[in-house]
């Protein structure tokens, strides 16, 4: 079994969904008391949320490169960045080490391939919803076309995942504003929407919506759970 570096913290709320995911992932594939090998290393996401709303984004690069680097001295044989908004920096924090990264954008492409998907809507924070890194991976490197959700309601997404969800508190009124948001995303023609923040989860399930609903937090820790157990001359 292959050792996975997790870079967490960016909210330790949704790392902890990160660490059972992969936990139950290893033990579901191997059965009895196995668990997955794990070198994890946790920020402090005050820091990074501060120079993520100040721009500067070369500082939280920095940072997660050396988290990237502790990782790697760790054992770990790849990684995860456990956040959606902080693979904008991804390509630097690789370059930081010899492992390889496990991009959360093209895990969740693979499985939207898998199931005949082409076009989806997107929830994340307004970084992720608003910039090219991750929406325009999809549709540049997979041909996956992505729809957001309007202005007023990037606002409220984005809101609730900073002063809500990363705080752990979770308000049914939130849940209903982001289940008229989904909705609204698939009557624009979204197939189904992409939770493109790791904490989204923790408020709205596929139970709540008859919309097809793609969790980056499980499609994330699948991915690695399949990477940890494959053989070393398998293609990576």
């Amino acid at each position: 079994m292959k050792i996975i570096g997790m870079i967490g913290g960016m909210s330790w709320e949704s790392t902890a969904s990160y660490y059972q995911a992969l936990n139950q992932g290893i033990k579901r594939e191997l059965g009895g008391l196995h668990s997955a090998k794990i070198a994890l290393y946790s920020v402090d996401f005050a820091e990074i949320e501060r120079l993520q709303h100040k721009g500067e984004w070369d500082k939280t690069a920095e940072i997660l490169a050396e988290a990237a680097r502790s990782v790697e001295a760790a054992g770990a044989d790849f990684f995860m960045i456990c956040t959606n908004t902080m693979h904008k920096v991804a390509e630097k924090v690789e370059q930081a080490v010899e492992i390889p990264l496990l991009h959360i954008a093209d895990a969740t492409a693979h499985k939207l391939i898998a199931d005949g998907l082409k076009t989806v809507g997107l929830l994340g924070t307004k970084f992720t919803m608003e910039q090219n890194f991750y929406k325009g991976r999809l549709t540049d490197k997979y041909g996956i076309e992505v729809l957001t959700p309007e202005p007023q309601d990037r606002e409220i997404v984005h809101r609730v995942i900073y002063e809500e969800l990363c705080l752990g508190k979770v308000n049914p009124q939130s849940r209903l504003s982001y289940l008229k948001i989904i909705e609204s995303l698939y009557v624009q023609g979204a197939q189904a929407v992409i939770l493109g923040c790791t904490e989204i989860a923790l408020l709205v399930g596929q139970e709540d919506t008859q919309v097809p609903l793609y969790d980056t937090t499980a499609i994330h820790s699948e991915a690695a759970v399949k990477k940890a157990l494959c053989s070393a001359s398998a293609p990576k």
